[in-house]
């Protein structure tokens, strides 16, 4: 099959290695390059990144509004437009060129998180499974039906990042299994998408990242874990600003002032919280690198009570 690839993230890599398995890639879609760094280079994506290595042709149109972009992916005759993580929301006129259509792959179990950040709204919400939707693409926002999907137990203490590596994996196994039955000629069935358990997964912001402390500990240990490697949780500490890497929840009756650090010692800083303590293992000063707790507290010496 002539597969055209659409993608830009890490997330998407193992799903174009697995593209290029047993079928021919003829070019591939990505982000232009964006500033990075603190030089603010330019940086290609990690998708462009991989594309060339395999030497497969690179596209980076800043969008498919005007024709001449459509054009040129009129020209690829492509059998199937394959979107993972891409970053573009594509015009019908784009999902009609390829023969089969467009395929996506999406980390959640739809019609559950639709959106821009599906691993860690799971994460943040205390869901105990997700998954990754092989989705027939049409026009509306990941409201496709969907082809094949596999279901996967969230981890009590994995992380954004961890659950992420997890999933990028599980989407390159769904997309080779539907490419697979495709070559063979049996085309996966469309299960519409059911009405009711409709979520939308909004894109990640920095200013969710700010802990606080008046919040239940347990949505604050899941945000947390949600928010890490990005943006990371942040938290006022006993007067220091620091980013949370590793946190739990602590089921403590108390009844001081939501932030007040209850006890602090080799276990964890734990901090009140509207309800419980959310016991605080590994964190991180400004311009520092991440440290467990016992490490941080050799500096803070003011805060060691109740150990």
């Amino acid at each position: 099959m002539r597969i055209v690839f659409a993608g830009t993230p890490e997330f998407a890599v193992p799903c174009l290695r697995a593209a290029t398995g047993r079928n021919e890639v003829v070019a591939v879609y990505t982000q232009p390059d964006r500033p990075a760094g603190r030089g603010r280079t330019l940086a290609p994506s990690p998708v462009k990144r991989e594309a060339l290595l395999r030497g497969i042709e690179v596209l980076q149109p800043e969008n498919f509004k005007v024709p001449v972009s459509r054009e040129a992916l009129a020209a690829l005759k492509p059998d199937l437009l394959v979107v993972v993580a891409y970053g573009l929301i594509l015009p019908q006129a784009v999902l009609d060129i390829p023969t089969h259509g467009c395929w996506n792959v999406h980390a959640s179990l739809l019609p559950r998180w639709r959106g821009a950040a599906p691993i860690q709204r799971a994460i943040q919400a205390g869901d105990a499974r997700t998954g990754v939707c092989l989705m027939q693409m049409e026009k509306g926002l990941d409201t496709g039906p969907v082809l094949l999907k596999q279901a996967i137990d969230i981890g009590a203490d994995e992380t954004g990042g961890q659950l992420h590596d997890r999933l990028s994996e599980l989407g390159a196994q769904v997309l080779a299994d539907g490419l697979g039955l495709l070559r063979a000629g049996i085309r996966p069935v469309p299960q519409p998408q059911p009405a009711e358990g409709v979520t939308y997964a909004h894109k990640l912001d920095k200013a969710e990242a700010r802990l606080d402390w008046n919040r239940p500990a347990t949505e604050l240990a899941s945000t947390v874990r949600a928010f890490n490697p990005w943006p990371m949780a942040e938290a006022q500490l006993a007067g220091e600003r620091v980013r949370v890497h590793g946190a739990v929840a602590m089921p403590l009756a108390h009844d001081a002032t939501p932030g007040n650090v209850l006890a602090a010692g080799r276990d964890g800083i734990d901090v009140a919280c509207g309800e419980g303590a959310l016991r605080i293992r590994v964190l991180q000063r400004d311009g520092g690198k991440a440290i467990t707790a016992a490490d941080y507290l050799n500096g803070r010496r003011d805060l060691v009570v109740g150990a």
